[in-house]
This record gives structure tokens, sequence and C-alpha cells, in this order.
């Protein structure tokens, strides 16, 4: 079976999609819609801006989702059996299977990018990868450390992100090196995503998307929440609101597409970060990139 994966923030390169404007007449009208939409010039961000502009949440989460979306639907073969995004790619997933528009997709990932962008402002908070540890000693050593601090990513088996308030996160640190963790390390990030640190966030988050209208999809979801096929509108959209303060199930989400039969994991959007995880969670998984 067909799975098609999505990325998240991080994935972002100044140049993305350009040569999608370029060389396709569906694309160059998407991307110019998109700047109608948001109000301002995205593409010339994407195409031309220094790495510092595309950093910028209100910016980054818009343009790795046009790359994605506007990438997927300028496919030739596109035929999904299956579907799953990381955090933010969780809603090109959506435009992707047809659940959402792209319109009302690109204006939720707006609205979502500036909610987080001020729940970071709150009060200050991070996120850190830490290497070499199992699942239940990371969220053990989190339930130990004073403070907000919880697992937010579960990327691959021997990695996780974790997320909360600056100093829980930097006690976390030093509590994993002893536990034995290869590496603990802060990452450059504005704040703590899918931590309860993002609360507010999610409150704002969760009146947009009750207001937009959801399709059933064309193929299963894998949500970040559940790490199980979604076909429910209703259903998406409650994981959805839940995923700003979740954690990000990835692991758990592609096991569970093996085990529901996938064989071909096609990663599209900007970057190869997907199919390398993918890659490390099963040795045998077959990756691709659109």
């Amino acid at each position: 079976m067909k799975a098609y994966v999505f990325p998240g923030q991080g994935a972002q390169f100044t140049g993305m999609g350009k040569d999608l404007y370029e060389n396709s007449p569906l694309a160059k009208e998407l991307f110019e819609k998109a700047n109608e939409i948001l109000g301002f010039r995205i593409t010339d961000i994407m195409f031309e801006g220094t790495a510092e502009e595309l950093k910028e949440t209100k910016v980054t989460q818009p343009a790795v989702f046009l790359h994605s979306v506007i990438l997927a639907k300028t496919l030739e073969d596109f035929k999904p059996e299956m579907v799953a995004g990381h955090s933010l790619g969780e809603f090109s997933a959506l435009v992707a299977n047809g659940a959402l528009s792209f319109e009302d997709g690109l204006k939720l990932v707006s609205k979502r990018a500036l909610a987080m962008q001020k729940a970071c402002e709150i009060k200050p908070s991070t996120m850190a990868a830490v290497l070499g540890l199992a699942d239940n000693i990371v969220e053990e050593v989190c339930a130990s450390i004073d403070g907000v601090v919880v697992a937010a990513n579960y990327n691959c088996p021997g990695q996780l992100v974790i997320s909360g308030e600056t100093s829980a996160v930097e006690k976390a640190c030093e509590a994993m090196k002893t536990a034995g963790a290869k590496r603990a390390l802060l990452l450059p990030v504005g704040g703590a995503f899918h931590s309860p640190m993002m609360e507010p966030a999610r409150e704002e988050l969760a009146a947009a998307i009750e207001a937009t209208t959801f399709s059933t999809p064309i193929c299963p979801v894998y949500q970040n929440v559940t790490a199980t096929a979604i076909s429910s509108p209703e259903e998406i959209k409650k994981n959805l609101i839940i995923q700003l303060t979740a954690p990000v199930k990835w692991t758990q989400s592609v096991q569970q597409m093996i085990a529901d039969g996938a064989t071909l994991f096609t990663e599209v959007g900007p970057g190869k970060v997907l199919a390398g995880l993918i890659g490390k969670i099963d040795k045998e998984a077959v990756t691709a990139n659109a």
C-alpha cells in the first residue's frame, strides 16, 4: 500500500518551491492564491529569503505546508492509500487526502502559527533532543523533574524530543545524561511545542478548527495523537485540537502503518527528515521522496 508522509517545521530551506512555481502553471496559481490569503508575499521569503526570515514561525509553518501540498497536487500518480504528517505536517496530510480544502488548510496553519508564536512569548520555554535512551526512561526522568517538562516527539527509537519550561528542560537534560543518554541538547526553537505550555494556542486554534468544514477523506490519516487510522471528520477535528498540547507519536504511527500494510513511504515536501526517521523505525521500510 502507498503511504504518503508530510514533514513539519524544521524542514524549510531557502529556494523551496521555486522550481514548482516556475515549471507548473497549477503550482504558480496556488502559490499566488496563498499570497492573497496570507496578505503578504510568502513566495518572496520562500524563494529568496534568508534562513533567519524563514525561521519565523508565522512564515515557516505556512511555507512548509505550501511546499508539501502544492507538490502533492502536481504529482501525476498521487493516489494515497494512507497518509500521515509530523506535527504541522498533519495539516498537509489532511489537505492531500481531501479532508480539508487548500484554502481552509492554509488559513488554519496560519492561525496555528500565530497562536503558537503568542503562546511562546508568555513564559520562557524550549525543547531538547534526547538521544540513546529508551522512551520509558525519558518519560520517567521528565516525571521526576520539578516544573513542566514532557515527552513531545517520539521521532524514532532512541530519539525523543522533550518540551516545557526552559529551566525544567535544562534540568531534565542533565538528568538524562546521568541516566545514560548519549546526548541531550537544547534545540533552536521558539518555545515548548506539544506540551502544556501550548494551552493558550490550543484554545485559540480549537475555535478556528470547530468553525471549519472537514470532509470524509479519500484514505485514512494516521494522526499524531492516536497513531491509528482515522477517517471520521469529527474525530480528525478533535485530534487536531488535542495535537498542540499532546505528543507527536511518530514512531508508533509508522509502526501502525506498516502493520496495516504500508509497503512504500513517499515523503512529500522539503527535505528528507521523515524518510530518515522511518528507516530507523523499521530497517526493512522502503522510502522515497516525491
